[in-house]
């Protein structure tokens, strides 16, 4: 089954693997959030696209669930001499793939070039493409003012209060070449248990994906992130109520309304189930946390069965919701709460 899947990071990681087991690896297909990307001691870093790649060569560190496994820490020492900002901490290791990734962009390379590049490298046999060539960056509207999303979630550990969340560049960004004839030619489109608003958002947020999804007749799968009224892991939970979404099974399929077809939810969240019916999407109750490579499997598999069960779809026109209409804007044409920045 051709399988492209929308994907953040750590979450994302973890289905991704499982996928990569049940899948042929020319018949998938990872489309990656870079609203996350951060200028880091002069260096491109591109911290959802490294995790992926990462996970799919089986040198992701999955205690940390980011970074390479078995790393050492000597540059982030010396920077720290120098009274470099240490707070983004890079691995030695780790840094020679954003040495090597900016190396390459200054030499007039695009990204999804340079991803190709990093992938090869790494043994990755599936296709990994950015979600644009094009700068994107998420950012956080705080009390104090506007926060870069590494500024937000890594410095200040995702305690500030969010009041608005909006992605710069996106208006002008296009899709990275080959990313809208994968959602075209897809036979299942899954998105994977990331942030509805800093993970899936951004990628949603390019023009051209989110019409190219609406018009693909390819069932849409996403698996929740949310289990009870909280975040597996992350400020997701938070940043959802931000965005005026319920914390909750059906506000990830509020998120997805009108396009999709089937939501995996815990187990423990049987009673969200007619919520999401309501929103025109079908639940399904599954196992969702994932502690190991049998989990990661065995979400997968029932992923890959809801998408194999469910009838062709016919192209869906409908804004998903929550829509913009009446929403008030911030300083940076941030669609501030009930919206999330469409």
């Amino acid at each position: 089954m051709t399988t492209v899947a929308l994907a953040g990071g750590t979450g994302a990681a973890k289905l991704v693997r499982g996928l990569a087991r049940l899948v042929d690896p020319r018949d998938l297909t990872v489309l990656v959030n870079t609203g996350d990307d951060a200028l880091v001691w002069g260096l491109a870093v591109s911290p959802d696209l490294d995790t992926i790649c990462y996970a799919l060569a089986g040198a992701l560190d999955v205690e940390r669930g980011w970074g390479l496994r078995d790393e050492s820490w000597n540059a982030l020492g010396q920077m720290a001499r120098f009274g470099e900002p240490t707070w983004f901490g890079l691995g030695d290791r780790d840094l020679a793939t954003h040495l090597h990734r900016t190396r390459l962009l200054a030499a007039g390379q695009t990204l999804h070039e340079v991803t190709a590049s990093v992938a090869a490298a790494l043994g990755v046999a599936v296709t990994v493409l950015p979600m644009s060539d094009h700068p994107v960056r998420t950012r956080i509207l705080g009390p104090d003012g506007w926060l870069d999303f590494q500024e937000y979630f890594v410095r200040d550990k995702a305690q500030v209060e969010v009041r608005a969340v909006t992605y710069a560049g996106a208006e002008a960004a296009r899709p990275a070449p080959g990313v809208l004839d994968a959602i075209a030619g897809a036979e299942a489109l899954v998105l994977c248990p990331s942030n509805p608003i800093t993970s899936i958002g951004p990628i949603l947020a390019v023009p051209g994906i989110r019409a190219a999804i609406e018009a693909a007749r390819a069932p849409v799968v996403a698996v929740s992130p949310i289990v009870g009224h909280d975040a597996v892991s992350g400020p997701a939970g938070r940043l959802m109520a931000a965005s005026g979404l319920p914390v909750s099974a059906a506000g990830v399929a509020q998120a997805y309304t009108p396009w999709l077809g089937a939501l995996l939810i815990d187990e423990r969240d049987h009673a969200e189930r007619a919520a999401v019916e309501r929103l025109g999407a079908r639940p399904i109750l599954a196992p969702i946390i994932m502690r190991g490579a049998d989990d990661e499997i065995e979400l997968a598999r029932r992923v890959l069965a809801a998408a194999t069960e469910a009838p062709e779809r016919s192209a869906v026109r409908a804004p998903s919701l929550p829509a913009q209409s009446g929403s008030r804007r911030g300083s940076e044409g941030a669609v501030r709460p009930p919206s999330i920045g469409e």
